[in-house]
């Protein structure tokens, strides 16, 4: 398969890829760094991805920036991080996206754990999470042409417990390598409407 990987640089994007390459050609993109440039927060940058890239068999996203911060912090311009980035930059990857997968292929998208286990200052960061898999949900009925749309909702990962580790005291972190295997789940798979959470 030709895979469309969105935010391949990051640390469960690198292990995605990895995996899925094994296998299949992956087209990385991302806002820094991958063969095709991307914003997400960009409706024209995303349909100018999608022309360069042209057809692809599946689409998969580990990308979207979110807010992290106590809820006296989140003011609504902090709070439009997430939407703009994480929601409806996802979104549009499957909206602006649909004509650019070919028949039977799939969108994969990225969640989180804690829109089903929150933390604290992740309240963001949880909200966004909780619509995609709304949208996922839904979507998947209406799907044309075969098409699947899942996500996946990691907890923490082991390479990120430097970085990210005080804000999910008490939460067991997993290796990216074994999110990776859920992101293959969907893109190898048949089901579809899933989330696919790992921890």
């Amino acid at each position: 398969m030709k895979i469309l990987l969105v935010g391949a640089s990051g640390t469960i994007g690198r292990a995605v890829r990895d995996e899925l390459a094994l296998r299949h050609e992956v087209l990385s993109a991302g806002r820094h760094s991958g063969e095709v440039a991307v914003d997400l927060t960009s409706p024209d940058s995303i349909r100018s991805m999608y022309q360069t890239v042209g057809k692809v068999d599946a689409v998969v996203s580990t990308a979207g920036k979110t807010f992290f911060g106590a809820l006296q912090e989140l003011t609504p311009e902090n709070n439009e991080i997430s939407i703009r980035s994480k929601l409806v930059g996802q979104m549009n990857l499957v909206l602006l996206g649909l004509n650019h997968v070919n028949d039977g292929g799939s969108f994969t998208l990225i969640t989180g754990i804690i829109m089903d286990d929150p933390i604290v200052s992740g309240t963001s960061a949880a909200m966004t999470g909780g619509a995609i898999r709304s949208f996922v949900k839904s979507a998947a009925i209406e799907m044309p042409r075969g098409i699947r749309i899942n996500n996946v909702s990691p907890t923490i990962v082991q390479e990120s417990m430097e970085t990210y580790g005080p804000y999910f005291p008490g939460f067991v972190p997993v290796p990216a390598s074994r999110v990776a295997q859920a992101f293959r789940k969907s893109v190898e798979g048949g089901q579809t409407g899933q989330t696919y959470t790992v921890y």
